[in-house]
């Protein structure tokens, strides 16, 4: 009767059409999970290959009793595998940043790949549901070790593990020139030092600031800026 009487059938509204389709289509379905970082992938390898080393331990070690003697253990175990020559005392070469000739000292593991193994190993202990104070690679004897072989292999390669020494920061203030009692064409500053040593007691401390300046207009400036600040009105 519609079609007879001319009038179009109403059209369905497909306005919400597309919103509907792209809201019940799946999200993420062929996505996949972003790669894990360098740093994630070599600490999962150094985490199986030290469980792997408590498994052939003799006698089999758990991970519940194992202390700091067994990490050290863990690290010395690791020397044979190791790739830098160690030169020992009665060797011609030890000291010797260069040998120009080969010699027959053992190979060892590098203080800078232990130390940065270490790091690893205490992170992934941590994150395997261990417990920060029971942590057997933050262990007092761990860190002696790591110490003294760096500062064996310093001697023996002649090369000197130093730490980089932070840059001190140097705050310097503006000094406001006056309008009498001096030039007005020179502008003082005083620079006041960071501190000095590492206990940070005189840090921040302005006991002996410097004059930086042009000669005398910078001493005017700071004599008329004290000046101004220690102004007292007398009433008559």
């Amino acid at each position: 009767m519609e079609s007879a009487s001319g009038e179009a059938p109403p059209q369905p509204n497909t306005s919400e059409t597309p919103s509907t389709i792209t809201a019940m289509a799946p999200q993420g379905e062929g996505s996949s999970p972003a790669p894990p970082s360098r740093y994630e992938s070599q600490k999962r390898r150094d985490w199986n290959t030290f469980l792997q080393y408590l498994q052939n331990h003799k006698p089999p070690l758990t991970l519940a009793r194992c202390s700091g003697a067994h990490v050290i253990e863990f690290l010395k175990y690791l020397d044979q595998f190791g790739k830098t020559k160690v030169h020992i005392s009665g060797c011609p070469y030890f000291g010797h940043p260069n040998p120009p000739a080969p010699c027959a000292c053992p190979l060892k593991q590098a203080w800078g790949s232990l130390d940065a193994l270490i790091g690893r190993l205490r992170a992934a202990y941590e994150e395997n549901g261990g417990r920060p104070e029971s942590n057997p690679f933050g262990a007092r004897a761990v860190r002696i070790y790591l110490r003294e072989v760096r500062e064996s292999q310093a001697k023996a390669r002649g090369i000197p593990y130093e730490k980089k020494k932070r840059k001190r920061s140097t705050v310097t203030v503006s000094a406001v020139s006056g309008s009498g009692g001096g030039s007005s064409s020179g502008s003082g500053a005083i620079s006041a030092p960071s501190g000095h040593g590492d206990d940070g007691n005189n840090v921040g401390s302005v006991n002996d600031p410097t004059i930086i300046g042009d000669g005398a207009g910078s001493g005017a400036s700071l004599t008329s800026t004290t000046a101004s600040a220690n102004v007292t009105t007398t009433t008559v």
